[in-house]
């Protein structure tokens, strides 16, 4: 069987906006979500900013016992959730799957835990720990609350998580294992512990309290580090006859995936970006496409100084010559990094922009460090966009890439 992979709903919860309209508005417009950090105590901490969600109320989506069941990255999942699946059945329930992508998981609700656990002892610990507590939690809950029969799983890559999600929802569809997958990518892990721990490492951008917006300078000689965000983004993928059938109005489709494992490193890319050449290569013959049919990269561009050298470096790779006609932009310079939730968000930018004819802007891009990078810096650039390429790297060398394809 070889089932097209559609996108029928998404929904998003970030610190540009509390819905997908709202963020696509903001980032389109170059208006970013990224401010001075509050009700976290950064006073000894290098790092002053980031992409919080502002103005959720948890208690519009789930019981009050769950809002305090469940971690935060778990309650955005479920609100960007309701959005994507807005109208939707599924025929049959069996051949429904939900997964959940997070590179981080519930990290504030363990935390917590281990502090209930040190200051009041063993009794004090939430047992909800237990089942709240994994990856896959969104999952479940998800599962049961739109009674998917199907694989219910929490899927794990890093910075890449989303990116993977949304691929083996692809390889589900296609190869005939599912009808309909929803996939959740989220995270939210700004709280003091892994702010701490990043920032040590020298991967966030130090400093910008008074200019926060500035912080985030993908592609820019001036590039720090990336800017932490929290929030997640929904999409509900398709088969094309099950969206067909219920006249479903679609948005894309996903077209082509390719994942690899650089096997260097820890926490740095390989320098030749070879890795994630591959994974581009391997998505593009996927979707049986060269790189000449790409419109538009949506790079992953998280404005650290190693990441965005190694994607120059694949991106000549894979286009050579091309290169310099494809538009480029990194929505990161916006919505700061969602971690693993950035490959599903950036996944949705990238239909609206063929929807809208229209790429988003890379903005803080005063001295581009790459100038053979078609990056769209500043403005959105109107364009008519068939076929874009989203890439999502992370942590332990997980390479992903999409082709999405307008239909």
């Amino acid at each position: 069987m070889s089932a097209r992979a559609f996108v029928t709903g998404i929904g998003a919860v970030t610190p540009n906006g509390l819905d997908m309209a709202s963020t696509w508005d903001a980032v389109v417009g170059g208006r970013s979500g990224i401010r001075a950090l509050e009700g976290i105590d950064v006073s000894d901490l290098a790092v002053k900013v980031g992409g919080q969600v502002r103005g959720f109320d948890p208690l519009a989506h789930v019981s009050r016992s769950d809002a305090k069941r469940l971690d935060r990255h778990a309650l955005y999942g479920i609100a960007a959730a309701a959005e994507a699946m807005a109208g939707f059945v599924a025929h049959d329930p069996h051949r429904f799957g939900v997964t959940a992508a997070t590179g981080s998981g519930a990290v504030s609700l363990t935390q917590d835990a281990v502090r209930a656990l040190d200051a009041n002892g063993p009794r004090r610990v939430p047992p909800g720990v237990v089942v709240y507590g994994g990856p896959d939690a969104a999952a479940a809950f998800l599962s049961e609350r739109y009674g998917a029969l199907g694989a219910g799983v929490g899927t794990a890559a890093t910075c890449a998580s989303g990116a993977v999600g949304l691929g083996d929802a692809l390889r589900a569809i296609r190869h005939g294992y599912a009808d309909a997958v929803l996939v959740v990518g989220a995270d939210d892990c700004l709280n003091r512990v892994n702010l701490a721990v990043n920032s040590m490492l020298g991967a966030l951008a130090p400093g910008f309290a008074d200019e926060p917006w500035r912080a985030s300078r993908p592609f820019d000689r001036a590039r720090s580090g990336f800017v932490m965000s929290a929030g997640a983004t929904a999409l509900l993928v398709e088969s094309e006859e099950h969206a067909r059938r219920r006249g479903a109005n679609v948005l894309g489709e996903i077209a082509g995936y390719g994942v690899t494992s650089d096997a260097y490193h820890a926490t740095a890319p390989r320098p030749d970006g070879s890795g994630a050449a591959a994974a581009m290569r391997q998505a593009l013959d996927d979707a049986h496409c060269s790189p000449a049919d790409v419109d538009h990269v949506n790079a992953h561009g998280t404005g650290t100084p190693l990441n965005d050298a190694m994607e120059a470096a694949a991106l000549r790779t894979v286009f050579g010559d091309g290169l310099g006609a494809v538009p480029v932009t990194s929505t990161k310079s916006t919505t700061g990094h969602l971690l693993g939730g950035a490959g599903t968000l950036e996944a949705a930018l990238s239909l609206l922009a063929m929807r809208d004819g229209v790429i988003p802007p890379t903005i803080n891009l005063d001295d581009p460090a790459f100038p053979e990078l078609d990056v769209v810096a500043h403005d959105a650039r109107p364009a008519a966009l068939r076929t874009v390429l989203s890439t999502s790297f992370g942590f332990g060398g997980h390479n992903a890439a999409l082709v999405l394809r307008s239909v």
